[in-house]
């Protein structure tokens, strides 16, 4: 199942290689879709490869499955105009959270930078690199208009991209302590600073997760309007009666 916002785009930038945000951030409102969803000036439209109807379009309270116009009652109609309309106010709020997520990795993968004693030069090196990619990050989520482009495939491809960015610099910081360790005689320090060194990413993942949760409530007060979202679609039909449900919300 696809998550229909671009609340998948917060976990991007903390997802690059050694660092990963909660894995429950798609999930803290339960809600999730078989479509990929793109908004377009003329509608929404709604895609999936099966089952049927595999391509559904919502234009002003018109509904088109799989390229037919549905004759539906004015109720069904109404629906869809306001489950439309509800939904391009949503999205404009979705996207300032994914947008609040990217900081506040910044934020915390500066902080963990300097738990771990990077030096100054480090972390300057290393704000630079993630203002660069949080403002690129931050121009994509702002520009996107369609699920299509944070699918898994694009987001690996990314987060890969932003770990061979920034990842060797905590790297080669820890292995220089790690020298500079063993030239002054302290071997067991420079033992420990090669062992933190290689178990990089397993050490931060849990640290940088708990540093993301503060993006939680931000993402919860979203909820109510998912849920509102799927009362509305209840009478929001196909010609035959059958409900279209385009939104589901597991209850948990």
């Amino acid at each position: 199942m696809r998550t229909i916002f671009f609340l998948i785009a917060t976990c991007v930038f903390a997802n690059a290689g050694f660092v990963q945000a909660s894995d429950d951030f798609s999930d803290v409102c339960h809600a999730s879709s078989s479509y990929d969803l793109t908004i377009t000036p003329a509608g929404l439209l709604f895609d999936r490869a099966e089952p049927s109807p595999r391509r559904v379009e919502l234009r002003g309270g018109r509904i088109t499955l799989d390229g037919l116009v549905q004759r539906i009652n004015t109720e069904s109609g109404d629906r869809a105009a306001l489950f439309e309309r509800e939904l391009r106010a949503l999205v404009p709020k979705a996207k300032a959270v994914a947008r609040n997520g990217v900081d506040i990795a910044i934020k915390a993968m500066h902080a963990e930078a300097t738990d771990f004693g990077a030096g100054a030069d480090t972390l300057a090196e290393l704000d630079e690199k993630l203002a660069t990619r949080g403002a690129e990050l931050k121009q994509r989520i702002q520009l996107s208009e369609s699920t299509h482009d944070w699918q898994d495939d694009a987001i690996d491809r990314y987060a890969e991209e932003v770990a061979r960015d920034i990842g060797p610099i905590l790297v080669t910081d820890l292995s220089q302590q790690a020298i500079e360790a063993a030239v002054g005689g302290d071997l067991n320090a420079a033992a420990a600073l090669r062992e933190r060194t290689a178990n990089l990413g397993s050490e931060l993942r849990p640290r940088m997760s708990r540093r993301m949760r503060a993006l939680r409530p931000q993402i919860e007060a979203l909820c109510p309007s998912l849920r509102g979202l799927r009362d509305l679609q209840r009478d929001i039909r196909d010609v035959n009666g059958h409900p279209l449900d385009l939104l589901e919300i597991d209850k948990k």
